[in-house]
This record gives structure tokens, C-alpha cells and sequence, in this order.
């Protein structure tokens, strides 16, 4: 499950998204054969060198406030769990030592920051300074899931392919459109079968769940600590259900439904952004003068003509590329991912309105993981080889078709584009393992889940089916009342005293308790 970015979705904290370069790299392994006891490996901790272009490119990360550096190691980890004696890959880590009194450690505080496909090498640097009370008693450790970055990172396509790729007609209008997008589709996926066929079998999210367990044993921990956002709490909910005795505290914030199949959780996500339009569209009018609409309705109703004038005729964009339709929708739901990010939607499509697509196209580049390179991240690939993995529909055009109703009526804006990215898993070399996954977590310690009623991502109504699926007792809902994608990281002083109270000293807030 996941968010929306052609061809499929990606669940991706937006910041760490626009901050993608800024952040370090970490050395990760390709497979080799296994000699030791995995649990009882040594890690070698080094300072982190520069991001490998599959993370993002970029610099090394800046020393933390405090002047310590990110320290990195690999963590050999099997290919594949059914056979734990065999081949190994190596497991990208990064981490901050911690900055309190070490006899007031708690151990280590691993996060998840979503995709699925993104680095937690690049996102943990990224937000180091918001992470700095949690420091005081964890180690801070984030890491490349299987399949991202340096950790066994999956190759599709190139650069160029993929300009060409991301250029490519998502909302098609006839059969001819429909059938170059599922060939378009098709020549994608059978790329990463040609280029990463041998570890596509071991990516699903219950593979990464052994390896955080794993990891929790080489770092030392009794109890896996952790800290998952948007696609980080499905990763979370799948490892409590694995080992339910060996999760300690845990949070989850901007909530995947797990009750969801892929196609539920697409029309979940129409509505979701459709509503945070709403928001965007009622909040700029509210201020004045909003320069892209009269009145809220306005503002949609030109967004929709934009998208079908782009569609027929599309504008230059970052050169030499053009603005497609496509290509603004990408930008217009980069940008709905937080709410600090709602003046460069403004101004991108005032932009737009008069001819110019560079702002719109650098947004949908940062969601699609392109750097001003020119070069890509292997966020797309390693998203599409998740979630196919990880989901067993397999959708063809005639259920699309049979969708699209309920999807257009469900966002105007977003809708068409959505339905039609359930195709991107077509003729996918590898099964799906589930229609959902499995999260039931009984005798689990209680896990906070923070759901917030304006995200755009992953809709608040997760949070409850989140809470109810873990298990009795287990589940302790929290409500923020904000905009954007997550909730700690808005700032909002009453989600940050919540989630702090119980990660550095055990305080489970009452359940439903609601910030705003």
C-alpha cells in the first residue's frame, strides 16, 4: 500500500523527498555467501561517505547540531529468509550516537520514513535536528530497506528512459493511449527483471521485517524500538505481528489502512488528496486575493482545465523537457504533502497559467526521485518492486475501466490518474504474497498510532483500522487535527509532547486523544 507517483504509489515523506541530495549515503553489498552467525555479526562504523546516485547523489551529511558525525556500516543480512544459510546482502545503516548520559539510554530507535523505496540513509539526516529530544536516550538508526539505495538496490530503467517514462500519457483517453501506457508499463517491469530478477523474490515487507529483527540482535537490543511513518507503519504493524514480544515502544505516524487491498488504498488516496485540494483551495482564497482562483471552487475548476489544456498541448517545463498532464498532476500532489509547500503550488501554477512549467515539473521530479542532475534515485524501482511483491491483485485494463467511475467521482483531480496506476504491476515476474498484510499483534507493547484528519497520503481513517487490526489493548490512537502528510513532524507541540512522553519515558497517552 502506498501513494501516488506514476507508475504506482509512494508513501514518502514530502520534506525528505525535497531534501533527497541533501542527505548522506551509506556503503551497502551485493550477495556472497554466508560464513558466520548473522545475530552475533560485528558492525563496522565508519563516517558516512557521499550518496550513491541510487540514494539521491549529493554530500556527504552534515555533522549533527552538536558537531558529532553520522556514523555508517552494512549489515550482512540472508537473500533469502526461506534460507537463511545461503547468499547474503548487505543492509545499508546509518546512525546517531546518543547525545544524553549513556546510564540513561534506552537503547536504539530505528525509523521508517516511508515509500515504500526511500532511504532512510538520506531521511534520517534530513531531519536530525527534529529527532534531537529522542537523541538524548536512543541512538537514532535508520537504514536502505532491501531493495533501496545500497541495500540490494533494484535497477530498472535509466535516466533517460525513465524522462521518457515519467513523460508518458497516465490518464489515456483512448485505446490507443491505453495501450502504449500498458506497454510503457510492461517494458518498465520487464527491465527490472532483466537487471535485478535475482533479488525481486526477497523484497516484500516481511523480508525487511526479519531484517529490522535482525538488527535489532546486532545492535544489541532486547526489544526493537521504532519509529515508522506512512509506509514505515505497515513495515511496523508486519513486525509486530511477526514478533509481537519483541517490539518495545513504538510509533506510528500517518497511518497505512492494512485492511486495504491495492485497489481500495488507491481510491482511499483520491480522496485523500482530493480533500487536502480542498483544504489548499479554501485556505488560499480564505488569505485574499488568491491569485489562482476567485473562490475555491475557482481554483479547482482552472486546475481542471489546466490539466485537460496540458494534456493536448503541454508546456516547457525544466528543459528540454515539457509540462504534460501527467507531470502537473505529480507536482500539484508533491505539494499537497505539506502545507509549507502550499505557496510553491501557488506559484507554480500561476505559473503554469502563463506558460511556464518549471516549478510544477521540479515538484513532480522530487516526487519521482530525479535530482537537478538529471539522475535518479532508485526510489521508483525499488516502490514498484515492494508493492508488487508485497500485493497479489493483479489488475488489467477492463477492471480499470470498470473503476473509473467511482475513482472520478471520488476526486475529479486525481482520480483517472490513480485508477490507471493500478496497472503498474502487469505481467510483474514476481506473485504477489497477499491482499493485504497481516498486522494482528496480540501481546505486543502498546503502540502509538497517530493518524492526522488532513493527510493527503494516507487518509486518517487508517489510524482506527490501524488501531483495531493490531489487536485489543495494543493500538492507542492519537488524533492531530492538521494538514499534510504526518503529524510529529508538523511541529504541533501537543503530537510531539505525546509521542516523546512515551518513547523517553513510557507514558501511553490516553487513547483518543486528539491535538490540534
Amino acid at each position: 500500500m502506498s501513494t501516488p507517483s506514476p507508475p504506482r504509489s509512494v508513501a514518502l515523506t514530502a520534506t525528505a523527498v525535497l531534501l533527497w541530495s541533501l542527505a548522506a549515503g551509506c556503503g551497502g553489498e551485493g550477495a556472497e555467501s554466508k560464513d558466520e552467525d548473522l545475530a552475533t555479526q560485528r558492525l563496522s562504523w565508519k563516517d558516512c561517505p557521499a550518496p550513491a546516485a541510487s540514494e539521491g547523489g549529493g554530500d556527504a551529511p552534515s555533522p549533527l547540531p552538536d558537531g558529532d558525525e553520522w556514523q555508517c556500516a552494512t549489515m550482512k543480512a540472508p537473500l533469502d529468509w526461506g534460507d537463511p544459510k545461503g547468499d547474503t546482502i548487505g543492509i545499508a545503516l546509518i546512525r546517531a550516537e546518543t547525545s544524553g548520559p549513556k546510564d540513561k539510554r534506552i537503547g536504539s530507535l530505528i525509523f521508517n520514513f516511508g515509500g515504500p523505496g526511500g532511504s532512510g540513509i538520506t531521511a534520517l539526516p534530513s531531519f536530525g535536528k527534529d529527532y534531537a529530544k529522542l537523541r538524548t536516550r536512543y541512538d537514532l538508526v535508520s537504514f536502505d530497506p532491501r531493495g533501496v539505495g545500497r541495500s540490494a538496490g533494484v535497477e530498472c530503467e535509466d535516466a533517460e528512459q525513465l524522462d521518457e517514462y515519467f513523460q508518458q500519457d497516465g490518464t489515456p483517453d483512448d485505446s490507443a493511449e491505453r495501450t502504449k501506457l500498458l506497454d510503457d508499463t510492461k517494458t518498465f517491469n520487464a527491465a527490472c527483471e532483466k537487471n535485478s530478477g535475482k533479488v525481486l523474490p526477497h523484497v516484500r515487507t516481511t523480508d525487511a521485517a526479519r531484517d529490522m529483527d535482525l538488527m535489532r540482535q546486532v545492535l544489541g537490543d532486547d526489544k526493537l524500538h521504532y519509529f515508522g511513518i506512512s509506509y514505515g507503519t505497515e513495515l511496523g504493524g508486519v513486525y509486530a505481528h511477526l514478533f509481537p514480544k519483541k517490539m518495545g515502544r513504538a510509533v506510528f505516524d500517518a497511518v497505512v489502512d492494512p485492511t486495504q487491498d491495492a485497489e481500495q488504498g488507491s481510491l482511499g488516496q483520491a480522496k485523500g488528496f482530493q480533500l487536502a485540494l480542498d483544504n489548499y483551495a479554501q485556505d488560499c482564497v480564505s488569505q485574499g486575493d488568491c491569485p489562482v482562483g476567485a473562490t475555491a471552487q475557482d481554483v479547482k475548476d482552472r486546475i481542471l482545465k489546466l490539466l485537460k489544456d496540458l494534456d493536448s498541448k503541454p508546456i516547457p517545463g525544466v528543459f528540454p523537457r515539457d509540462l504534460t498532464e501527467s507531470a502537473a498532476t505529480t507536482g500539484i500532489a508533491q505539494a499537497l504533502y505539506s502545507k509549507d509547500f502550499w505557496a510553491y503550488l501557488t506559484e507554480g501554477l500561476e505559473q503554469a497559467y502563463n506558460g511556464d512549467g518549471s516549478l510544477l515539473m521540479v515538484l513532480a521530479d522530487a516526487m519521482n526521485g530525479r535530482n537537478e542532475d538529471g539522475e535518479y534515485s532508485n526510489l521508483t524501482a525499488a516502490n514498484v518492486s515492494i508493492n508488487c511483491a508485497d500485493d497479489k491483485p493483479r489488475y488489467t485494463e477492463k477492471d480499470v475501466e470498470a473503476k473509473l467511475p467511482e475513482f472520478r467521482s471520488a476526486s475529479p483531480v486525481f482520480g483517472t490518474w490513480l485508477a490507471w496506476s493500478m496497472l503498474s504491476c502487469a505481467d510483474w515476474a514476481v506473485a504477489g504474497e497477499a491482499d493485504h498484510p497481516d498486522v494482528g499483534a496480540a501481546g505486543s507493547a502498546p503502540i502509538l498510532v497517530v493518524g492526522n484528519t488532513g493527510d493527503p497520503a494516507t487518509p486518517y481513517e487508517g489510524a482506527r483500522k490501524m488501531v483495531e487490526a493490531l489487536g485489543e489493548g495494543v493500538g492507542v490512537e492519537l488524533t492531530y487535527k492538521g494538514q499534510g502528510h504526518g503529524s510529529y513532524d508538523s511541529g504541533n507541540a501537543c503530537v510531539q509532547s505525546a509521542v516523546n512522553g512515551y518513547l523517553l519515558e513510557g507514558k501511553v497517552p490516553k487513547a483518543g486523544t486528539v491535538c490540534a
